[in-house]
């Protein structure tokens, strides 16, 4: 699987060029890959969506059973990593959507799907009953953030 590694200081379109809001995905894209290197000191490299389909799979799965979402978009690009012993899996959507989903290989660690919303993209029907907090981002705009905790039991995909 060829990875392409996102840049946070030359933002490219490069695999979002379907969206409607290219330019502030890839900014939303180049904000998690800021975050990363600044806090872990690990490159973001992202797939096409297609290459993942076990973890895809182990998303949708995740958002069907804990809070009943099916994401209507379709997923363009994903990130799949494991830095700290918690797995994290990015998915960047054609609606301007990002989505992450983090568990923490460790039993009682922290488990979580995070919503994030690219600067001129609407709330999706699907996650209008989330509340959405705004922060601001040089590379990003107004990312509009929100998240809820997983639950239940979730087996890693193989791809994992």
């Amino acid at each position: 699987m060829p990875h392409m590694s996102v840049s946070f200081t030359d933002v490219s379109t490069e695999g979002l060029e379907s969206s409607p809001v290219a330019d502030a995905l890839a900014g939303l894209r180049a904000n998690e890959a800021r975050y990363f290197k600044n806090k872990y000191d690990h490159d973001f490299t992202v797939v096409p969506a297609a290459e993942a389909p076990q973890t895809l799979a182990w998303v949708e799965e995740i958002l069907r059973t804990e809070r009943e979402l099916v994401i209507d978009s379709p997923a363009l690009e994903m990130s799949i990593s494991e830095v700290d012993g918690i797995f994290w899996v990015y998915v960047f959507y054609e609606s301007g959507l990002g989505l992450n989903a983090l568990w923490t290989r460790e039993e009682a660690g922290k488990r979580a799907v995070g919503f994030k919303l690219s600067d001129g993209m609407e709330v999706p029907q699907e996650l209008s009953a989330f509340k959405f907090a705004r922060q601001k981002s040089k590379l990003a705009g107004t990312i509009r953030g929100s998240y809820f905790v997983i639950k239940g039991e979730h087996p890693l995909p193989e791809e994992a």
